[in-house]
């Protein structure tokens, strides 16, 4: 009877044993699929995010090409680089808001195929305009044959300037009414539509669905690789820009301007095609993404030796957290008095304005640095767009882990965090100062920055372009093809300049005689302050991007526990109000204001700009840059004092709990920092 009773509860034991084991095999497996498809959610948000940097960098690096090819204003090539904060900032709110409580992967997934459409309708435009026509007195057909080209045609050659004018007046009738750009600036807004759900629902997918304690290194690999895009947005303007915008449609050696001339436009368009088709297949695998994935929890044991700090941390978290949803069900009264509290807090709020001054400052010259540098030094966008993606991109990414690093290594507290922001920023505008000094002087350009002696007039004689060399050869004042002249200066055109008769090939034009087409090179001297000019740029990044980290860490420190989260919401978007969208235009504006030679469409009307004023241009760009950033350090000052004595008063009653005190401040706002990087580095991944 034993030996039965035994075999009995031996199988009772086995079977349970095997239900058991079955029961751990198939949660297993449910854990390895919900596993995976966290997995596959992460990859896909991943490349996502690489693409939409991508674009961005790639708008940035492009506005220049977009503003010459449609003939528009910079302020206007502005407007359309500013209507993406347009979109973006109409929907963040609401798809925060109420994205949360929906489909999160297919509303990415949604986002991303909004963004690749509008990115497909900037380039649309290129297709529907016809070949790209710019400024030359040279007929296309004389190029490859003997036959000599007369620039200065006498009152013989009037008829045919009429018959030519004939040509023009009808190809202006041939064009669309409508402002082809427009077209640009929608694809823009779409784009920025598109982009909404990436940023705030994507984290909150990792944060609901991660393994516990996971979060943030998700979040922090997520945001490490985006870096990537910023380097591949840059080189493919690079590369875009040197290719011609009709590349494939003619021939090339037709072509008699080189990448550096004021009239090249790049192939633009390729970009975007290129990048609105990556962003809409990284969308697809969203689709196949469960709304809830399970999240595996560690067991919360209380260790024996807790300390009491940590169990204070833990309630006071608690607390905050019943706070935030106190506001939350207090519904549109409870947000408007959260917001005025975060705006009432006198340090949250300088704060703000003196980090929207900065970033101002940034956006102006992340957009409308590659037309100085192409202005100052003849460097075309190309070049530049590839040594901001091999040298300033990757320096700024190392400054910018230091910048987390130093506080942790030390461990500052608030005020030690501070100094660590001020002395970053202070450093970087020390060395922009630097960069007045690298300056080639002035452009000679005879009829426009000097005499046709060579000689820098008072007032520059832009009305008086006809002296006597070319006054019986009926140049046209409004053309604009320069040539350089055995004497060293750049005439506007080859009839401005008085050239009889001319042969030639392409590019090599007339090189034996007295003038050769293209501005003259700059001086050895301007290609060595060119150098100077990028060491010292890549300098000011470093140190700029330095203070990134600490900047943000401000941010959550300087209030309420419960308002951390719209604090930094609107943080953001006010700079992206202020500083990304408005900050294009004025800055455009500006620039606008130093032109010196407007070029003309075939209707006759006002075209892109093709020679500034260089030191006019010199002196608002560059001046505007720098004294922008005067009240920065103005505001700095007092938040330093107000932040000493905040902290002085709340220090605790012996010293070393207000070590303690501060020691939990830094955990927390480093903390927070790693929880919500993304968010608080959105525009500085957008424009870095």
């Amino acid at each position: 009877m034993e030996t039965k009773k035994d075999n009995l509860d031996s199988r009772k034991v086995s079977s349970q044993y095997s239900a058991r084991q079955t029961n751990v095999e198939s949660s297993s497996k449910k854990k390895t699929k919900c596993s995976n498809g966290f997995k596959i959610f992460m990859v896909a948000l991943v490349f996502s995010f690489i693409f939409k940097v991508l674009v961005t960098i790639f708008m940035k690096s492009s506005i220049t090409q977009i503003e010459r090819r449609f003939g528009i204003t910079t302020s206007e090539a502005g407007l359309i680089d500013g209507s993406f904060e347009i979109g973006n900032s109409l929907l963040i709110t609401l798809v925060s808001h109420y994205g949360a409580k929906s489909h999160i992967p297919r509303l990415i997934g949604t986002g991303c195929f909004v963004m690749g459409i509008g990115s497909i309708l900037i380039a649309l435009p290129h297709f529907f305009m016809g070949y790209y026509r710019y400024d030359t007195s040279i007929n296309v057909q004389t190029l490859n044959s003997t036959e000599t080209y007369i620039p200065c045609k006498t009152d013989q050659y009037l008829a045919g300037n009429m018959a030519s004018q004939i040509i023009l007046e009808s190809g202006c009738k041939n064009e669309s009414s409508s402002p082809m750009w427009i077209y640009v600036m929608v694809g823009n807004i779409l784009r920025g539509i598109g982009e909404t759900p990436l940023q705030p629902l994507g984290i909150t997918y990792i944060d609901n669905f991660a393994n516990e304690g996971h979060a943030s290194f998700y979040i922090g690999i997520l945001q490490s690789l985006s870096s990537f895009g910023t380097i591949t947005g840059s080189l493919l303007g690079a590369l875009c820009a040197r290719l011609y915008v009709d590349i494939g449609y003619v021939d090339l050696s037709t072509i008699t301007i080189k990448t550096n001339d004021s009239r090249w436009v790049g192939a633009w368009w390729l970009g975007f095609i290129i990048t609105g088709t990556l962003i809409i297949l990284s969308g697809v695998p969203f689709f196949f993404i469960p709304k809830s994935q399970k999240k595996t929890r560690t067991e919360s044991k209380v260790p024996e030796c807790l300390d009491i700090s940590e169990i204070n941390d833990n309630s006071s978290q608690q607390l905050n957290f019943k706070n935030l949803e106190q506001i939350k069900d207090q519904g549109l009264s409870g947000y408007l008095h959260a917001l005025k509290r975060i705006l009432c807090n006198r340090l949250y709020l300088i704060f703000l304005i003196s980090s929207t001054l900065s970033f101002t400052s940034l956006v102006g010259t992340i957009t409308y640095q590659p037309k100085y540098l192409e202005q100052e030094y003849g460097e075309s966008i190309s070049k530049y767009n590839l040594i901001f993606g091999l040298l300033i991109i990757p320096l700024s990414s190392i400054s910018t882990f230091l910048g987390g690093y130093i506080p942790r290594k030390w461990k500052l507290d608030i005020i030690g965090i501070a100094k660590v922001l001020f002395i970053s920023q202070f450093c970087g505008y020390i060395s922009e100062l630097l960069i007045l000094s690298l300056n080639c002087g002035n452009r000679p350009i005879a009829g426009l920055t000097a005499t046709y002696n060579g000689d820098d007039p008072d007032i520059y004689p832009q009305n008086f372009p006809f002296p006597f060399c070319n006054s019986d050869c009926n140049c046209d004042a409004n053309l604009w093809d320069p040539v350089c002249g055995d004497d060293g200066l750049t005439y506007m055109s080859p009839c401005l300049a008085g050239c009889k008769s001319s042969v030639g090939h392409g590019n090599d034009l007339a090189q034996n005689f007295s003038a050769y087409l293209g501005e003259c090179s700059r001086t050895d001297d301007c290609s060595r302050k060119f150098i100077y000019y990028m060491a010292v740029e890549s300098l000011a990044y470093f140190f700029y991007a330095l203070g990134f980290t600490p900047g943000t860490m401000l941010i959550f420190k300087n209030v309420e526990p419960e308002l951390k989260s719209l604090a930094i919401g609107f943080y953001v978007l006010f700079l992206r109000i202020i500083g990304g969208m408005l900050t294009p235009i004025y800055f455009g504006a500006i620039i606008d204001s130093t032109c010196l030679k407007w070029a003309t469409n075939a209707c006759g009307d006002q075209g892109a700009c093709r020679i500034y004023d260089p030191v006019s241009f010199r002196n608002k760009f560059i001046g505007f840059i720098l004294g922008i950033k005067v009240p920065v350090f103005i505001l700095f000052i007092f938040l330093f004092i107000y932040m000493k004595k905040k902290y002085k008063e709340n220090t605790g009653i012996s010293k070393n709990r207000g070590r303690d005190m501060d020691d939990l401040n830094l955990k927390e706002s480093l903390n927070n920092d790693e929880q919500l990087g993304p968010f608080a580095n959105s525009n500085y991944e957008t424009y870095m």
